[in-house]
């Protein structure tokens, strides 16, 4: 990743030498964890790409070091103030010394699409018959019939796309990331792995994500039975 931070341009606490850091995983958008971090910690953290941090007790310290679920950071930004620094970050493993993904209880959170939509084909997926009256468990236990809709629904972006409609378009797209997502399920991936790939090949210089690749988004609707993924789908 390509990291940039003016350090110059933030208020150290005059006392202890550090400002606030809030850690948010750069996927699913869920706050991850609050420490503080002074100026070497920031340092380490942009010449490493790993998160650093300053404690009282512990010093500078690498998260994850002994625990190896290490953040590796994607960017970083100061509020207007200049004094609390956001760490999008994509973490290996829990953020919480308790064991939770999260320091912060999110269970009342709003969830992204993507992660409303990748826990609604997780608990289908439990369900997968082919004699199950939910179509996302219909496509789960049928390979052919994955594969078949997600050709239909490129087709029909790729004519949404040629016709310029743009509602269409969107409408076309969620519909085919809806099937990929349940297609990467069923492999045991996910959109917000897709989504991990896309961050790599941003700061790796390797290919730019839209250079011939599928862009990741998320869809909401269950294309085959035209109607909205819900709890009861």
């Amino acid at each position: 990743m390509n990291l940039r931070l003016n350090l110059d341009e933030l208020r150290f606490d005059p006392d202890k030498g550090t400002v606030v850091v809030v850690a948010q995983d750069a996927v699913s958008g869920m706050v991850l964890m609050v420490a503080n971090a002074d100026r070497e910690a920031l340092e380490r953290t942009l010449e490493t790409g790993d998160m650093h941090y300053r404690s009282r007790t512990r010093g500078l310290w690498r998260k994850g070091e002994t625990s190896g679920n290490v953040q590796r950071a994607v960017s970083l930004v100061a509020d207007c103030d200049g004094d609390t620094v956001l760490a999008r970050v994509i973490s290996a493993g829990p953020a919480c010394h308790t064991g939770a993904t999260s320091c912060f209880d999110d269970s009342l959170a709003t969830p992204s699409a993507w992660s409303a939509l990748a826990k609604i084909i997780a608990a289908r997926r439990a369900e997968a018959d082919a004699n199950s009256p939910s179509y996302t468990a219909k496509l789960l236990s049928d390979r052919n019939l994955r594969l078949k809709k997600i050709g239909e629904e490129s087709g029909e972006l790729i004519a949404a796309v040629a016709d310029g409609d743009a509602d269409r378009s969107a409408e076309e797209a969620a519909d085919l990331v809806y099937h990929v997502a349940v297609a990467l399920e069923a492999t045991g991936s996910s959109l917000d792995d897709v989504a991990v790939r896309l961050f790599d090949r941003s700061g790796s210089g390797k290919r730019e994500a839209g250079s011939g690749k599928r862009e990741a988004g998320s869809g909401k609707r269950e294309a085959g039975s035209g109607k909205r993924v819900t709890g009861s789908g």
